[in-house]
């Protein structure tokens, strides 16, 4: 399993600030992290799916963060997957 190094974790974390700012509802992604609850796995559970975005302003927002924090191209895939793949609002019904 690849790790993710330092800068790459404070993408993602400014991605889900910028991806949830945008949502809708808007939302801050740092106040959802504080407020979360914790679940019998001692993990924080930040309901997500109540936030919808536009599926091409999520994929701009992603591009746009691996683009200013030079994410490097053969990192960029692993970098996008753990978007999809986390906590990011669900896209919006057509």
């Amino acid at each position: 399993m690849i790790e993710a190094t330092a800068k790459e974790e404070k993408a993602l974390l400014e991605c889900y600030r910028r991806l949830f700012k945008e949502s809708t509802p808007s939302g801050d992604f740092d106040k959802l992290v504080e407020e979360a609850t914790i679940n019998e796995d001692g993990k924080k559970e930040i309901p997500f799916r109540d936030y919808e975005i536009a599926e091409d302003v999520f994929h701009n927002i992603v591009k746009e963060t691996m683009s200013s924090f030079k994410i490097v191209k053969y990192r960029q895939r692993m970098f996008s997957n753990a978007v999809y793949l986390g906590c990011s609002p669900n896209f919006k019904k057509s």
